[in-house]
């Protein structure tokens, strides 16, 4: 691995993986700038916005992981927009790692999978964002086209709209009695400790409805990122 290789992030530290399968985990977190969407209780959109982007070395990234004994978050923004994706390859590629999380909106998440399907113990998180009718359209399709990898695993904001509900409906019905059941983690909306622990309430009440799995967001919670 040459010395010389750098990737540009606006962020690179190590933390914890807040959400999903790997939660609680040792990450060294590697956000990404842009995004192609804007969600409105977006956690990192002022981060995004405001923080600039800054060379990092794979080789101080290497030995990071190997000092921490740490996996890897590639986050965002957008991991898979024009702008990253052949970076977040050579970050899933080239390094050496336990454990890597992938976590995309599904802009081009098929391409990064295909494209990296040598490494080693990669979990792709996808995060449908579902607001209206189309959002639900592209969501399920994109979901279809994903699930067909072992690991690919979805995360969801639960709001409590008829979109979501409509979404968890359908994914219940789609992937009963299929491997691919289990593999989805409702969280609480907010942006705020006081507001997470508000809302998981109606987060439980739809993990047993539809028998899904819950994730708390504690590096929300916790204050932690």
């Amino acid at each position: 691995m040459s010395e010389e290789k750098s990737i540009k992030l606006i962020e690179n530290f190590v933390s914890w993986q807040g959400e999903g399968p790997d939660s609680g985990r040792t990450m060294i977190i590697l956000r990404f700038k842009t995004c192609n969407l804007k969600c409105p209780w977006c956690d990192t959109s002022v981060k995004m916005r405001v923080s600039a982007e800054a060379p990092y070395l794979l080789s101080d990234i290497q030995e990071t992981i190997i000092r921490r004994r740490a996996g890897i978050l590639v986050t965002g923004g957008e991991p898979t927009v024009k702008k990253h994706i052949e970076d977040a390859k050579i970050l899933l590629n080239t390094l050496e790692y336990p454990v890597a999380n992938v976590e995309s909106n599904g802009y081009d998440l098929e391409e990064l999978i295909l494209d990296t399907a040598g490494s080693k113990n990669v979990k792709f998180m996808y995060s449908p964002k579902i607001f209206n009718a189309g959002d639900f359209r592209i969501a399920t399709e994109t979901t279809i086209s994903l699930l067909k990898y072992e690991n690919v695993y979805l995360k969801i904001v639960w709001d409590g709209s008829d979109h979501i509900r409509r979404f968890c409906e359908w994914f219940s019905v789609e992937t009963k009695g299929r491997s691919s059941e289990n593999r989805i983690w409702l969280m609480p909306e907010g942006v705020t400790r006081a507001d997470l622990i508000k809302n998981s309430a109606n987060v439980f009440d739809a993990c047993e409805k539809y028998r899904f799995n819950f994730s708390s967001r504690n590096h929300l919670i916790y204050g932690f990122v």
